[in-house]
């Protein structure tokens, strides 16, 4: 099916199926050759529904073996059955029992959906369509039933059998075979229906909820990697206690259990009461993870945690309400890691990710509305946008009405909706009833697409001892949406006074401002504040108070002076980040006119005198080491971009960062020389010290001394835990280090039987920024260690090259273009998911100089012009061609 024949999916479409599902009995037989479903639906018309409606049921793949109505098996010409759909022309009037047999082969499952084998375990993923690859249903989120499951399988092969809810039964059955039964006893639709069959082992825990009920808890893992999940056990229970504290949410079934499993199209998935994660967040020990695995592993388990009830208990309408379980989830995630870790710390690293992900997204072909009005493919809308820009639109509600009244809003929703499907507006209501704030013009953040640009003009006057502060905001324009109007959008604010405290004001009038807040609501706003004793340095959207790009000319001396002193970590940072930026566009810019650029003294100073300080938490500080990266600088210039150019101006200020910081970056890799490394904790402390450390090695091995990647080296060999193994390794291969290759050897020989780690081995040589990686990731496609099947092995190494290594992806004679094209085309054969996932690495082409634009698009219209190309990855390709 060519994608320009399918007709998109609209919202204004939306009505209720005619038909509803009270309850799904699955029974499922697994076979090494094949897989018999028997699915026995209790259906019902919904009220309005004519009698003798057709009845019609999405299908996917689907090998039909019988339809019966209430036990009686129907002749073929009563209905009409396609691998896509199966149509009932004239359904009984009254409520009845329709059972269906389907016959799977999850061997030969690649795309990974519905029901497939990884290294022998039977498993599910069912999110967004899967559902309808396992037998002919109503496959929509709003349709709601309770499911009962037996499965049947040879007892060497599976002597696991896990399903949603609780087990209600199992036993023996003849030939070594076994069943087991589990009933979820909370309505659900189908794509939250999960199984899992196999061979596994299990770490066991109990919890305690607060109500006294005790729940058990399993983890399943592939044999060998029991050692490994102590961690996610533990990230599992402190969730479930923080739900408890934070919204009053306690779980509500007698068992939780996670599978990890090594062949996952996602990071993981919230199915009821039986997660199925991807294992690279679950598996973890010292040796083999790094401080973001652990990271990694904590928010995801917490995420698909509490999606049993934002996301379970209560769940989306349709597909056009994806940010109301997502962004609504992440928001509550990123609370649990602030409150488990350090908030500032993770407040930046959520910025960061939203500048690198979503700002793109917003200012590109494949911009979208967090609630899109349309889609072609909904797998497509599974994108920072819905993810991490609906996070904060939850985020800035909380800015605006405040914290009490956003919990009584958020029990209010819990109270109110348990049990539906429910709609944005359904969630913004309970907030605009608790607060009694009316948040119609809020909506305008799920409806309009595009990142805002708020300008802001400052004048003080002495005299008058008033401080002016003039807002313009605009939205640009985005695909289907050319003209927007003005955003909601909170200011969290300070005025700094020349002693490095907050200013007091006596008075402020203009736009509403509240405690610390000021809230935009026009294109144009000015805020006057009465009483300012002198001229104030403005500290805007603290904490990132509105996922805009702010426009303030600073005098650099101003940023400086906010780097040393702002109360507020977030804006710290920003400042140090903004004068970082402005020199590398402009360096960037001075390559290609061939100057040298310029870097500020300034800049290095305080830089310097921050990082020295030991009073900061040292994650922190080793964010003010991170400069703003290759594509964050090719977003800030917008056109005409020059890959190389941006590097060149890169490694200049890096480099003159190590030369000009020596000593205080030396003393920092003493320091901890001299503390010793200790037990390995990958809790916030050690994480925090770790990043430091490698971050001063890192910046004093761009100056390029030999002494410093020797130094390094030894680090390599000599680390105890994988954070530093990896990160002295990432330095050895990308300042091309002498002993890079053997190191790289090394590496592989101790842990190439740990798939996981193989995956840090694919991408620190796919993101070294050499014209000899192209060659090297084209040969490591043939290694052992790699296959295209493994949807982690496949984004470690080609994802990798294509989103982190701007220049060789980018590279003048269109090789990279061209090796990315040929492996979406290859992926889009047998997991058309991820190759969608990956041709998404094109969406910023208008912006490239000519020729590499040229080149580019090239390479999109070859994918186009793929013939049966998939539904997923066309969709992206028009999109971004558009």
């Amino acid at each position: 099916m060519r994608l320009e024949t399918v007709e998109p999916v609209r919202l204004a479409d939306y009505r209720p199926s005619d038909y509803a599902i009270d309850t799904v009995d699955l029974a499922v037989a697994f076979h090494e050759a094949e897989t018999t479903v028997t699915a026995t639906l209790a259906l019902r018309r919904r009220d309005g529904t004519p009698p003798g409606a057709a009845l019609l049921l999405d299908g996917d793949d689907i090998t039909l073996g019988s339809v019966a109505i209430d036990g009686k098996v129907l002749p073929p010409e009563t209905y009409t059955a396609a691998p896509e759909g199966l149509i009932l022309q004239s359904p009984p009037a009254d409520p009845f029992r329709l059972t269906l047999v389907t016959v799977l082969d999850p061997a030969a499952n690649t795309k990974l959906m519905g029901l497939y084998r990884s290294n022998g375990v039977w498993c599910t993923q069912c999110e967004a369509d899967g559902f309808r690859r396992i037998t002919y249903f109503l496959d929509r989120p709003d349709v709601l039933s309770v499911y009962t499951l037996r499965m049947e399988a040879d007892r060497a092969a599976a002597p696991v059998l896990l399903g949603n809810g609780n087990r209600v039964e199992a036993g023996d059955l003849p030939d070594g075979r076994h069943f087991a039964v589990w009933h979820d006893p909370w309505p659900k639709p189908a794509y939250l229906f999960a199984l899992v069959a196999g061979d596994l082992a299990a770490k066991r825990d109990t919890f305690v909820t607060a109500s006294g009920r005790t729940v058990e808890l399993g983890i399943y893992v592939e044999h060998g990697n029991e050692g490994r999940i102590d961690y996610a056990m533990d990230a599992l229970k402190r969730s479930m206690r923080w739900d408890e504290e934070a919204y009053g949410r306690e779980y509500d079934l007698d068992v939780f259990n996670i599978v990890a499993v090594s062949d996952f199209n996602m990071g993981a998935m919230e199915n009821k009461g039986l997660n199925i994660f991807n294992d690279k967040y679950v598996l973890a020990d010292p040796d083999v993870a790094t401080d973001s695995d652990y990271a990694g592993i904590e928010g995801v388990i917490a995420h698909e945690y509490f999606h049993n009830w934002t996301g379970n208990r209560i769940t989306c309408r349709d597909w056009f309400q994806l940010c109301l379980k997502e962004g609504l989830t992440v928001f509550r995630d990123q609370e649990f890691t602030s409150d488990m870790r350090s908030r500032p710390v993770k407040r930046i690293a959520d910025v960061r990710t939203l500048r690198s992900h979503q700002f793109p997204e917003d200012g590109g072909p494949l911009a979208h509305p967090v609630r899109p009005d349309a889609y072609k493919e909904i797998n497509n809308f599974y994108t920072a946008t819905v993810y991490e820009k609906g996070a904060e639109i939850v985020r800035m509600l909380k800015t605006l009405i405040g914290d009490d009244a956003f919990r009584r809003g958020m029990d209010l929703y819990f109270d109110r909706h348990d049990g539906d499907a429910a709609t944005v507006e359904d969630f913004v209501a309970c907030f605009a009833e608790a607060s009694a704030r009316p948040l119609d013009d809020f909506m305008l953040w799920y409806r309009q697409a595009g990142t805002p640009v708020v300008e802001i003009a400052e004048t003080y006057d002495a005299d008058a001892r008033t401080y002016r502060l003039a807002f313009r905001q605009t939205v640009p324009p985005t695909p289907g949406q050319p003209r927007k109007a003005p955003m909601v959008i909170p200011v969290r604010f300070g005025l700094v006074g020349s002693n490095g405290a907050d200013m007091t004001y006596q008075a402020a009038e203009g736009a509403e401002v509240r405690d610390d807040v000021i809230v935009l609501t026009e294109a144009r706003h000015e805020v006057v504040f009465h009483g300012v004793a002198e001229r104030p340095v403005p500290s805007l959207f603290r904490g990132f108070s509105a996922p805009v790009k702010p426009q303030l000319q600073s005098a650099p001396s101003d940023l400086t002076f906010l780097m040393r002193h702002d109360s507020d970590s977030f804006n710290r940072w920003q400042a140090a980040s903004s004068l970082a930026m402005t020199m590398l566009v402009a360096g960037a810019e001075a390559v290609r006119g061939g100057a040298t650029p310029r870097i500020d003294p300034g800049f290095l100073d305080a830089l310097d005198e921050t990082v020295a300080n030991p009073s900061l938490d040292p994650a922190f500080r080793a964010l003010m080491l991170a400069v703003p990266g290759e594509n964050d600088i090719a977003r800030e210039i917008g056109e005409n971009v020059d890959p190389d150019a941006i590097a060149t101006a890169h490694r200049t200020l890096r480099a003159a960062i190590g030369a000009r910081m020596e000593t205080t970056l030396a003393h920092v890799v003493s320091d901890a020389s001299a503390a010793g490394d200790g037990p390995f904790r990958p809790d916030a402390a050690g994480a925090g010290r770790r990043a430091l450390v490698n971050a001063a090695l890192d910046l004093l091995s761009a100056t390029g001394r030999i002494e410093v990647l020797e130094a390094v080296e030894r680090r390599f060999d000599s680390a105890t835990n994988m954070t530093d193994r990896v990160a002295a390794l990432s330095i050895l291969v990308h300042r091309h280090a002498p002993g890079a290759a053997a190191a790289l050897d090394r590496f592989h020989a101790r842990y190439g039987h740990v798939p996981l780690v193989v995956d840090k081995w694919l991408a620190v040589q796919a993101t070294a920024p050499d014209t000899g990686t192209l060659d090297r990731v084209k040969a490591l496609t043939t290694h052992p260690s790699f296959s295209f099947r493994n949807p982690n092995r496949t984004r470690a190494l080609v994802g990798s090259f294509a989103n982190l290594n701007p220049t060789q992806f980018a590279r003048p004679d269109g090789a990279g273009f061209g090796f990315v094209a040929d492996t979406v085309i290859l992926l889009d054969e047998k997991n058309p998911q991820v190759a969608a996932r990956i041709v998404t690495s094109f969406r910023s082409w208008r912006s490239y100089e000519p020729r590499r634009r040229a080149l580019a698009e090239a390479a999109l219209h070859r994918i186009a012009a793929k013939p049966g190309l998939s539904r997923d990855v066309g969709d992206i390709v028009e999109r971004t061609l558009a």
